[in-house]
């Protein structure tokens, strides 16, 4: 899947030895990590590229993995059931079958429609149809 990112020029704080980025869907100032890079991106892009609205995506969600609480990246729901689930890595992580394991174990609890790993350059998506996981080449349209 090619994903190009619109540009976007995320809003940055410096406090003591640390930079913060401002996080357009939790209105809060964030450590700004390789990783947060990605994430902030990928929102741009869904909110002003593809016009997903801001009201249904969740970011750095809670979710219950066996006795473990994990925090999905990027979650956006449809008629209030989840919907696309997006993992990002940093931009120098591969992304590997060990994080397609980690995005299909979240999918165990969340029964996504769509799944997407992205390290900002490379990006994967799938679509789950039952029990067949199919790989796209575009994210569906919020409609």
């Amino acid at each position: 899947m090619n994903i190009l990112f619109p540009a976007y020029e995320p809003r940055l704080q410096k406090q003591d030895d640390k930079v913060f980025t401002w996080c357009l869907i939790r209105k809060k100032w964030v450590l700004f990590t390789k990783e947060e890079w990605v994430r902030q991106n990928w929102l741009n892009y869904l909110l002003n590229q593809l016009q997903y609205p801001a009201s249904m995506i969740a970011v750095e969600r809670g979710i219950q993995l066996g006795e473990l609480t994990k925090r999905v990246d990027i979650l956006v729901f449809k008629a209030s059931l989840p919907w696309l689930l997006i993992e990002c890595k940093e931009e120098d992580t591969t992304l590997t079958e060990s994080t397609v394991r980690q995005i299909l174990s979240y999918q165990t609890v969340l029964q996504t429609g769509f799944l997407v790993i992205s390290n900002g350059n490379n990006t994967r998506g799938f679509e789950i149809k039952g029990t067949e996981i199919i790989e796209i080449t575009d994210l569906p349209t919020y409609s």
